[in-house]
């Protein structure tokens, strides 16, 4: 394995100006999250993100996961209620996200209070999703322990039987969040580790922007 301490790369991809970003963090995020989705380099899902939560010893847990909305009131994603990061987020219902786009030495890190999205809601994204994921959604006891693939395998096959035919309902254990950003940060790689970062605070009077040291 190559040595990890003499492993680096030089960001010279960009610049960061605050001529470049909207004042509006989330119409600035959605620019950015369409230009890694276009990009020419292959980015592999450009809408995953680190997913960090809280649990109950106040330990971090963190996994990725895909964002599936983003307007003015957030950025949405699905999960199992019942998974380790659904019983978190309800109990402590705030987060962190990181969306980190190499190919464009660029992330943003969003931190902000998390809440259940209605279930009309959850309802339509649950039925847009491929049926092979709505049936993974009942065979999957999301984060618990099994006793061999064998057993989900089994499972997986026990509800395509009980759904032949017919629509696959929304679990009720299953649905959305919605993560309301506190703070956003945009940051560019520069040349040096002399990085660009601008980061939006939600205050009373709306979003106010500081350019932070790297």
């Amino acid at each position: 394995m190559k040595e990890l301490s003499s492993s680096r790369k030089s960001y010279e991809r960009g610049e960061l100006h605050e001529s470049e970003l909207d004042a509006d963090p989330i119409v600035a995020f959605t620019r950015w999250l369409d230009e890694a989705s276009a990009a020419p380099e292959h980015l592999a899902e450009p809408n995953a993100m680190a997913l960090a939560s809280v649990a109950a010893d106040g330990r971090p847990s963190l996994r990725v996961v895909l964002l599936r909305g983003l307007d003015q009131r957030g950025l949405r994603f699905f999960t199992s209620y019942d998974s380790r990061k659904g019983r978190e987020l309800i109990a402590r219902p705030f987060a962190a996200a990181t969306f980190w786009w190499p190919a464009l030495e660029r992330q943003v890190r969003v931190e902000g209070d998390v809440r259940r999205i209605d279930d009309d809601e959850s309802d339509l994204y649950f039925a847009s999703r491929p049926r092979g994921h709505r049936l993974a959604a009942w065979a999957s006891e999301q984060s618990e322990p099994v006793e061999s693939r064998a057993v989900l395998d089994e499972r997986m096959a026990h509800f395509e039987e009980r759904f032949a035919g017919e629509e696959i309902e929304r679990p009720h254990s299953w649905g959305g969040f919605l993560l309301v950003p506190r703070s956003i940060e945009f940051w560019q790689g520069r040349e040096n580790r002399m990085h660009d970062r601008l980061l939006y605070r939600r205050e009373r009077e709306g979003w106010v922007r500081v350019r932070l040291q790297p």
